[in-house]
């Protein structure tokens, strides 16, 4: 089992490979690939040190596998390239989630529509796909008819330099700005690049993905993405409205009986999810549920998870565990 790791020495790259070895994945040969400038150096691996080659290198190798985290151009770039020589891509970045006969996988929700002629698979956004994995139960039982999300991220979904902005900003130094405005002490209503409708790339995202992964273009979708002071892990809002009544305690039930969620719900103790409790975690976490009484069948629940963990790198090595023990690779 051939691995290559694209991106491997970016935020979400390094996590990846933690989670490779954390998950005792099985590799006969790791490829690591990064940038030029980090060609030839060294990273560790389960105890041995590995050295950094070229994209073009990487495809001479043929692997099996090949997670990328390297960029949407990269990946539009490369994927079809190592496609050509056999490789499963499993990419992390927007480039291929929405394009037609490319599956966008979440696999406790819809592995199932893996084959092996799929060579190129998408890994959804990080906000995304933690949403999607409490509403993916609540949609099959109770059909969701609209959510109105607002999420409150990380800025490690930004990348090195925003989590380096941060910490300068904390510590009273100038440096580098990864954003257009200070990030500590403040909260930025602007998560990607703003598209013609007003809305940024990061909510059009949820907008789009939530509806291809759980397979209903019928649900309607809006969202506010906030970037806030916090070093790891997302958070989010997320109000629901449902086609069919509810009842708040089959609600509970049927989340904490949901493989990969876990259900922090106790108003008496104040047990809700926090990204501070998230961290280094694979979990979803959901809290706050109550209903919303100004519409009927309304919910409400706040939903947290560490956005480099299930939020990319493990959500990425969980499509790869999904394709080996089917042996779609």
């Amino acid at each position: 089992m051939k691995v290559a790791v694209v991106g491997a020495t970016g935020m979400v790259g390094e996590v990846m490979l933690k989670v490779l070895e954390s998950r005792n994945f099985q590799i006969d040969e790791l490829i690591p690939v990064a940038s030029e400038k980090s060609i030839g150096k060294q990273i560790e691996f389960k105890g041995k040190n590995f050295t950094i080659v070229s994209l073009a290198e990487a495809v001479a190798l043929k692997p099996n596998i090949a997670l990328f985290s390297a960029g949407g151009e990269t990946s539009l770039e490369w994927a079809p390239k190592f496609e050509a020589v056999g490789t499963t891509v499993i990419d992390n970045s927007s480039a291929w989630r929405m394009v037609e006969g490319k599956k966008l996988i979440v696999p406790e929700i819809n592995a199932s529509l893996l084959t092996k002629a799929d060579k190129i698979i998408a890994n959804p956004n990080c906000s995304t796909i933690q949403m999607v994995m409490v509403l993916a139960p609540l949609h099959k039982k109770y059909k969701i008819k609209r959510l109105v999300i607002s999420t409150y991220q990380s800025v490690s979904g930004t990348g090195v330099k925003a989590v380096k902005q941060l910490e300068n900003e904390m510590n009273g130094i100038k440096g580098e700005m990864a954003y257009p405005y200070p990030i500590h002490r403040n909260a930025l209503p602007h998560c990607d690049v703003f598209e013609e409708n007003g809305y940024t790339k990061e909510e059009m995202k949820l907008v789009k993905e939530t509806r291809k992964i759980l397979n209903d273009p019928s649900i309607a979708v809006t969202a506010t993405a906030v970037r806030i002071p916090t070093s790891g892990g997302h958070s989010e809002s997320v109000n629901i409205e449902f086609e069919n009544e509810f009842n708040l305690s089959d609600i509970r039930a049927l989340l904490s009986e949901t493989q990969g969620v876990v259900l922090q719900d106790n108003t008496d103790t104040n047990t809700y999810p926090m990204p501070i409790f998230a961290h280094g975690k694979d979990d979803v976490f959901v809290g706050r549920i109550r209903r919303d009484e100004s519409v009927a069948n309304g919910l409400n629940c706040w939903i947290v998870s560490d956005n480099l963990r299930k939020g990319a790198a493990t959500n990425a090595v969980q499509i790869a565990e999904y394709l080996v023990n089917h042996n779609l690779v």
